[in-house]
């Protein structure tokens, strides 16, 4: 039987969406500390374009709100949360979270299952997790073909893979927005899981993809790294919907945080 639920968490308002104020080490320890309640969620870790969207498609906002937990991976949400005087922890990236709370799950005996990626990258982070991590139990792995999210007969067979394995955290490598809107048709399926999107994350453990030095990380600019990888298909998020709307935000952050200081 599941007992009652916890207080609220603390949040911050970012541009209208509210953002929890947690650290990784507490968004793993509530994960973990559910899972023992026999509660579920799902995890959303937005970075400044998932911010954009989420201000300005009314479609992924209401995706988005059915989240239990929104915590943010892109350094320019802190540097808005200090400007105006609402400063947020830390960064939750899903880039670290697939590594910290796979952790986490063997240590607490709990399951995962990986779901997305890359062709071949399921199976190579399952492998890699093995030797990190012995005692973690990937219940399964799933790749499926382009377009899947559309076939209705993919999307049944996905669902009684999950049910079938029984996982308790469930992670989503398919780039968002699309990973979301998965996300959300899937996760009645299994409401005792924690599902979390993680992008590109499997490539990353893989090593088919290589993640930008932690220095540039901290500077905020792992953005640059990865649209230098993939210019075709980055320059547009990054340059053009990006950066005027980075620059519009910080603005209107600091804005804001003067005007609090003159209250």
């Amino acid at each position: 039987m599941t007992d009652l639920a916890p207080p609220p968490l603390p949040t911050v308002d970012l541009m209208g969406i509210e953002v929890h104020a947690l650290t990784e080490d507490q968004v793993i320890a509530h994960i973990v500390r559910e899972l023992d309640r026999g509660a579920g969620g799902w995890v959303v870790t937005p970075n400044l374009d998932h911010l954009r969207r989420l201000v300005h498609d009314v479609q992924f906002r209401a995706t988005c709100a059915g989240a239990t937990l929104l915590v943010p991976d892109g350094m320019p949400l802190l540097w808005a949360s200090r400007l105006q005087r609402t400063p947020l922890p830390g960064r939750v990236a899903g880039s670290d979270l697939i590594s910290s709370l796979s952790a986490a799950a063997a240590e607490a005996g709990r399951s995962v299952f990986l779901l997305g990626g890359n062709p071949g990258m399921a199976e190579r982070t399952r492998a890699i997790f093995a030797e990190r991590y012995p005692t973690l139990d990937v219940v399964g792995t799933c790749c499926p073909e382009m377009g899947f999210e559309k076939d209705e007969q993919a999307m049944a067979a996905i669902r009684a893979q999950i049910v079938a394995a029984e996982p308790d955290v469930v992670f989503v490598a398919l780039g968002s927005p699309k990973q979301e809107l998965v996300i959300e048709q899937l996760m009645p399926c299994r409401l005792s899981a924690w599902w979390l999107g993680v992008g590109i994350s499997f490539s990353f453990v893989a090593g088919e993809v290589q993640r930008a030095p932690r220095w540039l990380q901290t500077l905020g600019l792992e953005w640059l790294h990865r649209m230098c990888q993939e210019p075709r298909r980055l320059a547009k998020r990054y340059l053009v919907d990006g950066i005027p709307f980075a620059a519009r935000f910080l603005l209107g952050s600091a804005w804001r945080g003067l005007r609090g200081r003159s209250a």
